[in-house]
Order: C-alpha cells, then structure tokens, then sequence
C-alpha cells in the first residue's frame, strides 16, 4: 500500500491488490475498490486479508472501461490474478476467443482478456504436465505461459501475475511500458517506477521491451526475447523516498514535461484498423451526419482553447470545413449560430470543466453533435458528449497542462484526419503519409527536450528578474505564442502577452522597449512567405531593443544575425510545429519560476480543474 500510495499519482480512479499464499484453493485474494486509494485502504480495514507471501497491486487510470470497481485491477481468472499497465490495441478478437472457449467475462477492460487468456495456456500446460509439480515448476510454467501470451499481444503492456500454486513468485512482462526492478535483501520489488519501492531498496535493474521476469524473495531472473536468461543492467537511486513519487524529478510539471514524447506516443497508438483506416475511440455518430457537416465549433477553456486553435489550421486545411474556436463560457451567452449540420468539439483535461459540460449541453440543446476530446474515462463530458476521443497522456498532476495539451492536439490532427479520410478530401495514402509524419513526433519531442533543455533552463534563470514579456507567431505558431505567455502568467505572475506577429504594427510594436524579451516562433524556410515575414517581425523589434529569443528549425541561418538567444527544434510538416515548438516555452516558464522560487506544481490561485462556471 506504501507502493501504491508512492503511485498513485499515476492513476487514481480505482485501485485493488492480489495476494497469494500456499493453500488458495479459489485462486488469489483480490481486493479492490472504486475511487482514490483510501478506499482501497477502508476495504482493507474492514476485512484484513489472510497474511500472504506475494502480491501485486495497480492504481488505474482507465482507458477500457469506465473507473468502477468491476474494471478495477487486478483481474483474477481461474488461478492467475493480473495487472496491466498499457493499452491493449488487440483485445476485441482476444476477447471473442476467450469467450468462444466458455469463459465469463465481468469487466470491460482488455486485462481481463490478457487474465484469461494467461490461465487458459497455463492451466492447459499444468495439465499436459500430468503430474504435481512442485513450486519452483510451477513458476516456471507460469513464465513459459507469460512469454505464449505476451507474443500475441498487440499494443503496450506491462503485465504481473501471481499464483497461489506458486505462491512465492510474480511472473512479469514488458513491452514499452514501464518496469523496473528493486532489489533487497530477502526481498525484491517490481514497480511501473522506482517511486513504488525506494522506501524499501535504492538498488535497482532495468527490464528491457519483451523481456520476461520471474520475481522472488531470493532471487530475480530476466529473460531475453529468445528465451535467454541475461543480467539486468542496475544502477543506485541517488534520491530518497520523499521524491520518489516525482521520479527524480524537481517537480511534477517538470516530470510531466518529459512525459511527452509518450503521451503523444500512446495518444496515436492503436488508432488505425485492419484496413488501414483511422478509428476513434467512442464513434457514437453515424458517418452519414458527419458528412453532411457544414461548420465545426471548438469548445474550450485556457490551454485547451489554444489545442482548438490548432485544430482550426488542420482541420480547415485537410477537410474544408470552416472552424470557428469559442471560449465555453462565451459561447452560451452570445446567441451562437449552432444546427444539426455543426459538429461541436469539445476539449478538456478533466473532462468536468463546468464552462464547458454547460457548453456541451447547449450545443446539443441545439442540434449540433458533441465530439469530447478528454484525457479521463468516464467523466461528465465524455459521458454527455455522442463521440469521444480520448488522449492517453496518463494522469496530470501539476496544475498548469503541459502533456494533456500537447495530448489534445495530437487528438485533434487525429480527428482532422478521420474528417478528411471519412469525407473524402484526403486520398488512405494522403492519411498515411500524415500518420507517418505524426508517428515521428515523440521521437522529435525527445529531441528538443535532449538538446535544448538545459539551454532554455538557463535562459530561464537569468531572465528571472524581467517584468514583461512578448510572444510573436504566425500562422500555427500564433497559438504556441498565446500558449507560452499563458504559461509565464499561471507560473511566474509576471506580464507576459502574446500576438500574432501580423499585429504588430497595429499596436503592440508600442511595448517593445530597451531589453524587452521576445520569444519569436520563426516558420520554416519551406513555407517562405511566412517565413520571411516572421524574419522581418525579428528585425523591426530589435531595431527598438528587444532581446530576440528565436524558436527556429534547425539549419535555419537566416535567423542568426536578428536573433540573441536560438532556441533549435528539428525540421517537422508546418501543421505539426506546436508539438516542438511549445516544448520550449514550458521549460522556460518553469524555469523562471523557479528561479523566483516559486511553487511551479501550484501556482496561486489556480485550480487544476474549474468546477464552477
């Protein structure tokens, strides 16, 4: 419980534990409960299970069925009780088979299908064994039917599983999820982070994609994906127990900025079928009706607000359907020209933003359908929407959004592109092209933070005594600008504003004084027109004493001699720049503020969800 406590951070929508010990002749314990962890902790005050050798446990963040106690972690099956960190992109034919072989399922998740599927083989290879084996056997067979059902699986994963007919072991399995190992004396520990078992041992080995691990209190043995026994790399945790639950990390926002490349990662993943199309997750409106769209409004508050403004670009771009972006709690009061043709998109973290659950429910009071771009399972919005998208990005604790926006607006090129691909604007090789060129991303985003991090950290803390500061973008960079002074006013209380580069001889060149930074989000030299007119922008502002602070491609010279300070992010499509070019910009406001000293996780009154409209 200590562990889960330490993890908690990671999901928080239900909870459960399994535990094992000789003599189960129902299979393992399985407790679990609805909710945050402290009502796991009631269930077990209320019934203390037996003492046990083994267990495992999961905080759930849900992504195959809603947050109830049912679909809660671990599932049990026969005599294997699993928990799964992960998507399953296969589980519908898994689940047509496992329910072909007469088997009950009570969830809706795709563990449950991975729990079964696991005692299927192992009970079928327990009994091809013909006779009673001892222990140590039986763990075996457990691996060897881990390693089976791992190799059908599709997706990300990682799987544990535990057995009261080997009572001592936990059978584990990786395939780009998180999983690493604590080792102690007398005792060993596998955790999604190290968070989960510092209190305990600061020595730790890595687990590896399609690796296999047999966990007991004497000893841990890893499996390569041929079978091979190898030795895990190990390292010392050089934090102590009251980090644990940030990874390492100063802050939780700084944890969730280096979240990234996989919230976008796994926001992409699984979205194309078996005929190369692209499928959302909650499709709840006939094609026929989004056809026949005439006008798309984007919903949103804040940061989210700026995701739809990304949107706009894409989506009017690849699909020819006017997009406007409304703020949720504007949108009601003004009249807005709203009918059964409008499909109204919907963006929030939470998904209980009271602004925009009353924005929802006017547009469908309307006749418009409701399309809900959330990151939480289950929520109002996603509950009251008639399609949902859902961005994987994993719980966000820090209150300013860094990986849920950039979450939202990898979901939302995924809509634009589902748009073009159902209407026919773009031709399935056009869409893969684009889902090629997205799938990239994460690796980019990896790159910038890699390169460029330290950089803009510095930047941060020598600017830290500055009052003001402008933001210049064009086109898709416009947003990014209005997104980073957002992030400098949430963490750092400083001025901070931003614009279209295009405004600024329409009033705003005014502010530019001696010493005034201006970050500048520079278009790629293949767009010239653009890229020109950013590059002209640059000079008129430091003619009048801005500090000019370039966001650039790399290879781009032709800002060198405007710019003083060149924040480089890698060549990328033009619709896809945000995600690179806002990286940056996170960095620097928390850099800043915590120059400043500053709480960067909570900022002054801020809430992390506005519940009240």
């Amino acid at each position: 419980m200590d562990g889960l406590g330490r993890l908690e951070y990671r999901g928080y929508d239900s909870a459960g534990i399994a535990l094992v010990a000789p003599g189960q002749p129902d299979g393992p314990v399985v407790v679990k409960a609805a909710g945050k962890l402290d009502n796991l902790r009631a269930a077990l005050d209320e019934a203390a299970p037996a003492p046990a050798t083994a267990g495992i446990g999961h905080t759930r963040w849900a992504t195959h069925g809603g947050p109830t106690t049912v679909n809660a972690h671990p599932h049990r099956a026969g005599h294997v009780a699993v928990v799964h960190n992960g998507i399953i992109e296969n589980f519908r034919p898994l689940r047509e088979e496992v329910e072909a072989a007469g088997r009950e399922l009570v969830s809706e998740t795709d563990t449950e299908v991975v729990a079964h599927l696991l005692d299927i083989d192992f009970a079928g290879r327990l009994e091809a064994a013909g006779e009673a084996l001892d222990e140590a056997a039986v763990a075996a067979v457990l691996v060897e039917s881990m390693r089976a059902v791992a190799a059908r699986l599709e997706g990300t994963y990682t799987l544990l599983a535990v057995t009261p007919l080997a009572p001592g072991a936990i059978v584990a399995s990786r395939s780009t999820s998180p999983l690493v190992i604590g080792l102690g004396e007398g005792e060993n520990f596998l955790g999604s982070d190290v968070a989960a078992f510092v209190a305990f041992t600061r020595s730790a080995a890595e687990v590896e994609d399609d690796q296999v691990v047999l966990v007991t209190a004497e000893a841990v043995t890893v499996w390569d994906a041929e079978a091979r026994v190898v030795e895990p790399a190990t390292w010392e945790v050089s934090w102590d127990a009251s980090a644990a639950v940030k990874g390492g990390y100063a802050t939780f926002m700084d944890k969730e900025i280096h979240e990234q490349p996989t919230a976008v990662a796994d926001t992409l993943r699984g979205r194309v079928d078996e005929r190369g199309e692209l499928v959302l997750d909650e499709m709840r409106i006939d094609p026929a009706v989004l056809r026949r769209v005439d006008k798309i409004i984007v919903i949103a508050c804040g940061t989210a607000a700026y995701a739809g403004h990304v949107a706009k670009y894409a989506i009017e771009h690849w699909c020819r359907i006017p997009v406007e972006v409304e703020l949720a709690h504007e949108f009601r009061y003004r009249d807005p020209v709203v009918s059964e043709k409008t499909l109204t998109v919907a963006i929030s973290q939470s998904g209980e933003t009271m602004d925009t659950i009353q924005a929802v429910r006017h547009a469908r009071e309307q006749g418009s359908k409701v399309l809900a771009i959330v990151n939480t399972y289950g929520s109002t919005i996603a509950r009251e929407a008639d399609a949902v998208l859902y961005t994987h990005a994993g719980p966000e604790v820090a209150v300013a959004s860094t990986k849920a926006f950039l979450a939202q607006i990898t979901a939302c090129y995924l809509l634009g592109l589902y748009l073009a691909q159902l209407r026919g604007n773009k031709w399935p090789d056009e869409v893969a092209d684009y889902l090629t060129d997205l799938g990239r991303m994460p690796d980019k985003i990896q790159q910038v933070l890699d390169t460029q991090a330290e950089t803009v950290q510095a930047l941060g803390a020598e600017l830290a005594d500055r009052p003001s500061f402008l933001f210049l973008g064009r086109h898709v960079g416009f947003p990014v600008a209005l997104e980073g002074a957002l992030k400098l006013k949430e963490l750092a209380y400083v001025h901070a504003e931003g614009f279209a580069a295009g405004e600024l001889k329409h009033g705003p060149i005014a502010l530019i004084e001696e010493g005034l930074p201006v970050f500048v989000i520079v278009p790629t030299p293949r767009r010239p027109v653009l890229h020109d007119k950013v590059i002209a922008n640059i000079q008129e502002i430091r003619a009048r004493g801005a500090r000019t602070i370039v966001i650039a491609e790399e290879g781009d010279e032709a800002v060198a001699p405007f710019a003083d300070d060149v924040i480089r992010v890698p060549a990328t499509p033009t619709l896809m720049w945000p995600l690179l070019t806002v990286v940056p910009l996170q960095v620097f406001a928390a850099a800043l503020a915590t120059a400043k000293g500053l709480d960067v996780d909570q900022p002054r009154n801020l809430a992390k969800s506005v519940t009240v409209e």
